[in-house]
């Protein structure tokens, strides 16, 4: 018998238990001499977050023609995530090449110091040279000086002519260094001009996908007759979001070989914050999505971290969630970060505690900047405040 959810999403439950048997009919009972390897059981944990992923794609596309402000609302955050993502990849360019050039500029001042100091030199051996006149060999041959002296007098020129061309062959040398380092510092120089001219093209399409985004959620909000209308739509969304968390539970279960575990049940109530800030909503006193977790308030763009080590299973944008990324930290326990601006993880990459995950946002048509966190063990919400430190 299909639930009130899904009665009203047949094609998105028809497609998700289309999934489920694919994955879990992919991953059944092995004979025990073929039970896989730690590897190959991370590459199958990998291959079901790619899959799960494609799944919420499709079950955007489906709504599409239920929901074209949604869908567009998708593709407006999406693109202001990567462009997020590259003005971020600009500044640190732009912070690496800063430090190039400052780096070139002392090597060209201190080339530029040692070609003085060698062509100093040089000028000393000249004029010793100078002071013995054109031809003192010549000179002491028809004074008939002493035989001696005059071989003396030799070695000391011979001596004065090989430190002159060492100091010749040096100052070529710097002279060449100082044509390269120059060439390199104008090199460096353009590509701070490049990158300061897609800085501003990213600046302005940013500034463009803002007031397309403010427009579409106001055209969202428009919809709704009042609150209550606006809270059935959000819990919708929470429901049709359970349906893709169950199959990455339902897939994780599967694994003849579960994924490792990070001992995370020993840090229960010593785990850091995700970030720091105000909790707008505790674990069942939110509204909507926010019901099973708690929404912290902090600036847009802080760093989020991860709670724990795990690996990433999902990151990608969910409806009333947006740019959702999700951890699973085996021991059948999973993170969940919401609205985020952008991700710094993806999909199958290992993750360390405190390795940064992405940046605080408002994406999923959410009002203020803030993370939405949550905990999940065997595939059900719990408190995260049994499992967070408290401060």
């Amino acid at each position: 018998m299909m639930t009130p959810s899904q009665q009203r999403y047949p094609g998105v439950w028809l497609t998700c238990c289309l999934l489920c048997i694919f994955l879990l009919g992919g991953l059944g009972a092995l004979p025990a001499h073929a039970q896989p390897s730690e590897r190959e059981a991370r590459e199958r944990l990998d291959a079901i977050g790619t899959e799960i992923q494609a799944v919420n794609r499709r079950l955007n596309e489906t709504r599409q023609a239920q929901d074209e402000a949604t869908q567009a609302l998708r593709e407006v955050e999406t693109a202001l995530a990567e462009t997020h993502a590259r003005l971020d990849g600009i500044q640190a360019e732009r912070r690496q090449l800063d430090d190039d050039i400052a780096t070139l500029e002392r090597e060209r001042d201190e080339l530029q110091d040692e070609r003085d100091e060698q062509i100093e030199a040089l000028n000393v051996q000249l004029v010793a040279l100078y002071r013995l006149g054109l031809t003192p060999q010549l000179k002491l041959l028809l004074n008939q000086d002493d035989p001696a002296r005059l071989d003396r007098l030799q070695t000391y020129l011979n001596h004065l002519a090989r430190a002159r061309n060492q100091r010749l062959d040096e100052i070529a040398r710097l002279d060449a260094a100082l044509t390269d380092n120059r060439r390199k510092l104008d090199a460096h120089g353009q590509q701070l001009d490049a990158l300061a001219a897609e800085l501003a093209q990213r600046s302005s399409e940013l500034a463009g996908r803002i007031n397309e985004r403010e427009r579409l959620l106001a055209e969202l909000d428009a919809r709704y007759d009042d609150e209550h209308s606006r809270l059935e739509r959000l819990d919708r969304d929470r429901s049709e979001a359970e349906l893709v968390l169950e199959q990455v539970r339902e897939a994780l279960a599967r694994l003849q070989r579960p994924p490792p575990s990070t001992a995370i049940e020993r840090t229960r109530g010593d785990l850091p914050w995700p970030v720091q800030g105000n909790v707008a909503s505790h674990y069942r006193r939110g509204q909507g999505v926010h019901v099973n977790g708690m929404l912290i308030e902090a600036r847009e763009g802080t760093p989020v971290a991860a709670v724990h080590a795990g690996r990433v299973v999902f990151a990608d944008w969910m409806r009333g969630f947006g740019n959702l990324l999700i951890i699973d930290h085996g021991d059948n326990v999973m993170t969940l970060y919401a609205h985020l601006q952008r991700f710094s993880a993806n999909v199958g990459q290992t993750i360390g505690s405190g390795d940064t995950l992405g940046t605080v946002g408002s994406s999923g048509g959410h009002a203020r900047p803030a993370l939405y966190f949550e905990v999940r063990r065997g595939g059900d919400p719990i408190d995260p405040r049994e499992w967070i430190a408290r401060r």
